[in-house]
């Protein structure tokens, strides 16, 4: 192996003897004082640098970066999944933004189906209260004759009946507690359709 650490006099050892140095390759790098080095293999100064490759000419032929430290192959990874991410984000959104311009022809459409959602929800909400009121109804005549047992024990099925109306009423209550939070996310939902439907038509030509 030839290793020259000036780079002058190595191409002035080539262009001197041209049929010995023909098509030959020179590899160059700068060692870690910052001092070049060049040889006609890589030298060992330059490995884990960054190198150039030179042609017959001198003039760099192919440059090498030097090889990725754990670190930067970390943040190089952690940039690519970042990025896959992005995009990954990014073509959701352009399904949901497909999705909602199939489901609407104007923003029209988009308050039929809210009004249709909250009168469901509605309906819902009243058909569990009206529930509730028959439950009541039938709780009071558990609990009127549980009056003709005062210092004693209840029956059995007095017990039973009041505790199923109570479990129940629970059971309702709950139902509408959920009801109304549909309503609200409803709201939401469509207050955001709503929003991008105009966003997206204003930014995309009419459809035919």
């Amino acid at each position: 192996m030839r290793i020259a650490a000036n780079y002058g006099l190595l191409l002035l050892a080539v262009a001197a003897s041209p049929s010995s140095f023909a098509a030959q390759t020179i590899f160059c790098c700068h060692d870690q004082s910052g001092r070049q080095v060049c040889g006609d293999i890589l030298p060992p100064a330059c490995y884990a640098r960054a190198y150039r490759e030179l042609g017959d000419s001198g003039r760099t032929a192919r440059a090498v970066a030097a090889p990725l430290t754990a670190e930067q192959r970390a943040q190089r990874a952690a940039d690519e999944q970042r990025r896959k991410e992005q995009e990954r984000a990014l073509n959701e959104q352009k399904r949901k933004d497909q999705a909602l311009l199939n489901t609407y022809g104007s923003p029209k459409d988009i308050e039929v189906m809210r009004s249709r959602a909250e009168r469901d929800l509605a309906a819902a909400i009243r058909a569990s209260e009206e529930k509730i009121g028959e439950i009541l109804k039938q709780r009071k005549r558990f609990e009127d004759e549980a009056e003709f047992y005062r210092n004693r024990p209840l029956p059995v099925e007095v017990v039973k009946g009041l505790r199923d109306a109570d479990n129940e009423i629970k059971s309702q209550e709950s139902v509408i507690e959920s009801k109304k939070k549909d309503q609200e996310a409803i709201r939401l939902k469509y207050d955001e359709d709503l929003r991008r439907f105009l966003e997206l038509s204003q930014r995309a030509p009419a459809r035919p």
